[in-house]
């Protein structure tokens, strides 16, 4: 209960008792007096009383949520709490949280929404140590999505609105621990959804590719279809999409996600996805002059370039709930096979190499994943659209390692 509630509630408790009670039942000096001075007593009360009721009305309105238990949580959230929820004009800006923050995409996607919503309104969180130019780049905090206790606190604190869940350990990383990356990415995602629902937060939460498996249609492969991947990274993101579309269901829960194809970035490094090839490929080339692939030269996948990534995310965030036909879209721009990438960077470095070791492990996901994506009902729903295509993505990576495209075109 607000302070100002609190007053009233006293003041008119007060009120009450006074009007119920004889003076008399008082008993001696006080009685007396407090049978002269009753009708004054009574009097200043009620002014007081509608002073402060008047203060409230004046004051921005706060909805009760009802408590909510969801589900076999270990931690559930008692039947009789009262949270309350301030409800803000649309013109605020929005309060972001982006956990995970330092991977591969965290740092650039708090960049394009401080851009947009401004540097404070945009926190990235993370369990690891940032480096000195991210944490003076705008807020930072320390957030660990396995600690409840931690993640409700911040969404509290700093009053967040809009939520960006991006920790997770990524397909091959996830094979090799594949305890740790139930607990991450399952374990993990459950405080999420029941911290966004219990807030009534805009959550998004990123899925992929890796999303399907060998029994998907692979090209293209539209949004609805089998999946059935074979990975824990795989596993984890479909229960995420069906998750997230039982709470926006059940709960109202406001969940968007996207399925990303490969993401190639230039200012971070590859972070242990089968389509980290894509950028490990620049580095090398730019850095060595040659570069060892660990698919085979004829495997294709669905690629995007990061800021065509970050844009879609956005876009989708900023959609009106009505246009919105499914809580799970794909988003796509190109698809390339190593051996095509090859021979674009081939065009600016004509002294490149590239060989190919084989990852048994590796090859075998890429084999199950989709060669092309159908994502016609983003650009439909949203009006999707990329702007990147190979050659504009060769061209800019190369750039952003020091690599002069101009100077070897002319060449």
């Amino acid at each position: 209960m607000g302070l100002t509630a609190s007053c009233a509630w006293i003041l008119g408790h007060v009120l009450l008792q006074l009007q119920r009670r004889s003076a008399a039942s008082l008993g001696g000096c006080v009685g007396r007096i407090l049978g002269e001075k009753m009708p004054v007593i009574v009097r200043m009360l009620q002014q007081a009383v509608c002073q402060v009721l008047q203060g409230t009305a004046c004051r921005c309105q706060k909805a009760a949520l009802p408590g909510r238990f969801l589900g076999p949580s270990p931690r559930p959230i008692p039947t009789d709490a009262n949270f309350h929820s301030a409800s803000f004009p649309e013109t605020d800006q929005p309060r972001i949280l982006i956990t995970g923050g330092l991977g591969q995409l965290g740092v650039g996607l708090a960049n394009t929404l401080r851009k947009r919503f401004g540097k404070d309104n945009v926190i990235l969180s993370d369990i690891r140590k940032p480096s000195d130019h991210i944490f003076h780049s705008g807020p930072f905090i320390y957030s660990d999505i396995l600690d409840y206790k931690n993640l409700r606190e911040t969404v509290v604190n700093h009053r967040i609105t809009w939520l960006f869940h991006y920790s997770a350990l990524l397909s091959a990383v996830g094979e090799a621990n594949v305890s740790l990356a139930r607990a991450i990415n399952i374990t993990g995602l459950h405080n999420i959804l029941d911290v966004a629902t219990e807030h009534n937060l805009r959550l998004f939460v990123p899925s992929t590719i890796g999303a399907f498996g060998p029994t998907s249609p692979r090209n293209p492969t539209p949004d609805l279809c089998t999946q059935r991947p074979r990975t824990i990274y795989g596993v984890s993101k479909v229960h995420a999409e069906l998750m997230g579309e039982y709470y926006y269901y059940r709960y109202g829960l406001d969940f968007r996600c996207l399925r990303y194809p490969g993401i190639i970035s230039a200012d971070s490094q590859p972070g242990g996805g089968t389509t980290d090839y894509a950028v490990q490929i620049f580095h090398d080339a730019v850095k060595n002059g040659k570069f060892e692939c660990n698919l085979k030269p004829s495997t294709r996948l669905p690629m995007m370039y990061i800021d065509d990534c970050l844009r879609a995310t956005l876009e989708v965030m900023e959609a009106p709930a009505e246009s919105l036909s499914m809580r799970t879209y794909n988003v796509n721009a190109m698809s390339f096979s190593p051996e095509e990438l090859a021979q674009e960077v081939l065009k600016h470095v004509p002294e490149f190499q590239v060989t190919y070791n084989v990852d048994s492990v590796r090859q075998a996901i890429a084999d199950s994943w989709p060669m092309n994506f159908d994502d016609s009902n983003a650009r439909k729903d949203w009006g999707w659209k990329h702007d990147f295509d190979l050659p504009e993505l060769v061209t800019t990576m190369l750039n952003f390692h020091g690599f002069d495209t101009r100077v070897a075109q002319a060449n």
